[in-house]
């Protein structure tokens, strides 16, 4: 791996990622960061599929764990959080390996996503109101006078997106349509790294993914959720929205049979890796070697 900044590893929910970050950073000396927006969150270790006990006793682990689940958490975040974590690696003579399923992550990693300006906290917060009070669909409307070409881009339905592009466009004085250059500065040159997107087959990923579920059950999911929910400001925060918080506390509430919550779970996961798959292919260029199977025999790029 001389010359090699680091190796970074994409794809879809319970597509074998981690499994495939241990086995490289064991034979090339590596560290595996997360690059997961929801396992940086404390308190659903299970139920995010953060790294188990014997990962974490095979190779160092950074990153996992390590935000509040009341905490709100962005890509920008990420980038303040992983900037002297690559540093401290590499000063240790260690490869970082990035790993996980979040692809604006590895974006603002290679320098991919736009120069955004900070928005002010009351801006935030008013127009976080606005998304409360009047729905997504009003805000939308809204967006199509404002900056028509963003509005064409987010579905009606999609309030985060929603209110984003306006309250970026607030606080720059211009549509974000036109600050969406691409032109961020990343910590790493995408030139020097060895990418690598895990791409089962479809039938494959969807028998993974009941089969993790059904794993994460037996591991205690019901009861980490019930001490999620006991957490101060847990229920309000990002972490709440990781798929299967809705369906086990409805267990917990007595709403909803313990099977059906497993079957809706998996539903919502396998449609989330439908998601992540799209946006994989269509954002990844040609320079992201796919693996149909996850191992490291596979790779033809290291």
């Amino acid at each position: 791996m001389a010359g090699k900044q680091a190796i970074l590893i994409a794809g879809p929910t319970a597509s074998g990622k981690s499994g495939l970050a241990v086995e490289l950073a064991e034979r090339h000396d590596g560290v595996v960061v997360n690059a997961d927006s929801m396992q940086v969150y404390a308190g659903l270790r299970i139920l995010t599929a953060r790294p188990d006990a014997e990962a974490l006793a095979r190779v160092p682990h950074r990153l996992y764990g390590h935000v509040a689940p009341d905490r709100s958490y962005s890509a920008g975040a990420y980038v303040r959080d992983v900037a002297p974590v690559l540093d401290e690696i590499r000063a240790s003579g260690r490869l970082p390996i990035l790993c996980g399923g979040t692809g604006l992550y590895f974006k603002s990693l290679l320098g991919l996503l736009d120069d955004l300006p900070p928005v002010p906290p009351a801006v935030r917060a008013r127009w976080r109101q606005r998304l409360a009070e009047e729905g997504a669909p009003a805000l939308h409307r809204r967006l199509a006078d404002t900056d028509p070409v963003a509005a064409q881009r987010i579905d009606p339905a999609d309030g985060q997106r929603i209110v984003r592009a306006l309250e970026v466009g607030e606080a720059a004085g211009q549509p974000l349509s036109a600050l969406q250059t691409g032109r961020r500065p990343g910590l790493l040159d995408p030139a020097a790294c060895v990418k690598l997107v895990t791409a089962p087959d479809r039938a494959v990923l969807r028998q993974a993914i009941g089969d993790r579920f059904a794993r994460m059950m037996a591991e205690g999911a019901l009861e980490e959720v019930a001490a999620f929910r006991t957490l101060p400001g847990a229920m309000d925060g990002s972490a709440a929205k990781a798929i299967g918080v809705v369906e086990l506390s409805a267990v917990l509430d007595g709403t909803m049979a313990p099977d059906l919550a497993v079957e809706r779970a998996a539903t919502r996961t396998r449609q989330y890796a439908k998601r992540q798959e799209t946006w994989f292919r269509n954002q990844f260029d040609a320079s992201w070697e796919r693996l149909v199977v996850p191992d490291v025999a596979a790779i033809q790029t290291i």
